[in-house]
């Protein structure tokens, strides 16, 4: 019974690690995967290294996507591209205040 007890406190502290860090980022791990995916021609974003662009061209054989920005057309992978920058670039203007 002595030896269950001393385990307890290391079965609490890993089911507590999972439920506030590995299954969030799990679960935001999935989403920008979603979001990647349903990417679509017109779709303005915003990249993870904060640049702007709107999306000109997919490729799904190499996961990339051609942006056109005010410098021209770079191609970035679509994992570069930032969910949350673009979702809040896209956001109706009652949602920004």
């Amino acid at each position: 019974m002595g030896e269950i007890q001393s385990f307890l406190p290391m079965i609490l502290i890993f089911v507590v690690a999972y439920f506030f860090m590995i299954r969030p980022q799990m679960k935001r791990q999935k989403d920008e995967k979603k979001f990647a995916t349903a990417l679509k021609k017109g779709d303005r974003v915003i990249t993870k290294s904060g640049m702007h662009g709107k999306v000109v061209d997919m490729n799904d054989k190499d996961f990339s996507c051609v942006l056109e920005t005010m410098a021209g057309r770079i191609k970035f992978d679509r994992s570069a591209i930032s969910m949350e920058m673009s979702r809040k670039l896209n956001a109706p203007a009652a949602e920004k205040k």
